[in-house]
């Protein structure tokens, strides 16, 4: 079966050129982008990631278009699976909006295009990996401590080159950090830390990533009696005086982290928020 995108709506194979040199996401990486999980048709989180996309353009001052509603946008993500064979099973989606071609710096119109493309998933609900997971800082290029940080835009080269550097050195991630060497991310999610029954996630002051299964844990864990959240800053120093650590984001839910440097780490809490984190998928 070939492989299909949506573009603007329309249903293409996806090797079709569709988008050409003058692409802005591609010149000055003006486009965001979401990565959703759709398991039998059901969007895990939509909403969530609907009011974050929109937040985001007006942020980038893009146009939104009369027709982006919620129900439009997901009727175009679900024509995407339906066209690829994944209507009764999981897969990844990547959803990405670019402000449409003209100008230099200076945008010539602040209207906006957009392309949906997908992928199988292996599962359809969120597993704990309790393999060996091995992180350490990427030091290299600071993340900035300001809301255009917080936001998914095509702007990923810090990612790219720190995911570069852990492969060249045996890491499954990278810590990123700001310019006031506090922790901001991973390279591919949010990070949490555990220090006895207190959950602790940088604030988005500090440049960290708006994410959505972030969001869902903060909430799920303030009703959880057992445990507390605090977004608060974590110096590099906290992360090898803590019990635990682990990542989130929308296609993996938790991964523990096992290592870092040379303080190895439990995976109760993350084990204990997994089945929460999916009964929650199921509900929104």
């Amino acid at each position: 079966m070939v492989a299909m995108v949506n573009f603007n709506g329309e249903l293409l194979p996806a090797d079709t050129q569709y988008l050409n040199h003058e692409n802005r996401g591609l010149r000055y990486g003006d486009a965001l982008f979401e990565t959703l999980r759709i398991v039998n048709g059901k969007v895990f989180f939509w909403e969530d990631h609907y009011l974050r996309l929109m937040a985001s353009m007006r942020i980038l001052r893009m146009e939104i278009p009369m027709e982006f509603t919620m129900e439009f946008l997901e009727e175009e993500i679900l024509k995407t699976i339906r066209s690829n064979s994944f209507e009764n099973s999981a897969a990844r989606l990547r959803f990405t909006i670019f402000r449409n071609n003209g100008g230099l710096y200076m945008p010539t119109t602040q209207t906006v295009s957009f392309s949906m493309e997908c992928s199988s998933l292996n599962t359809p609900f969120y597993i704990l990996n309790e393999g060996d997971y091995e992180v350490e800082l990427f030091k290299d290029f600071y993340t900035n401590p300001d809301i255009l940080s917080t936001l998914k835009t095509n702007n990923k080269i810090i990612n790219v080159v720190g995911s570069i550097f852990a492969k060249e050195n045996g890491y499954d991630n990278c810590i990123l950090i700001n310019n006031a060497k506090q922790v901001v991310e991973v390279l591919n999610g949010n990070i949490f830390l555990v220090k006895g029954n207190t959950v602790i996630t940088p604030p988005l002051k500090e440049g960290t990533l708006n994410g959505i299964v972030r969001k869902k844990l903060i909430d799920i864990i303030s009703k959880n009696e057992k445990y507390t959240i605090e977004e608060e800053s974590i110096s590099p120093f906290d992360l090898q005086k803590a019990d635990e650590l682990f990542i989130t984001n929308s296609i993996i839910g938790i991964q523990p982290i096992t290592k870092y440097r040379k303080k190895e780490f439990s995976n109760a809490v993350a084990k204990n928020l997994i089945g929460k984190l999916n009964a929650a998928a199921r509900l929104g």
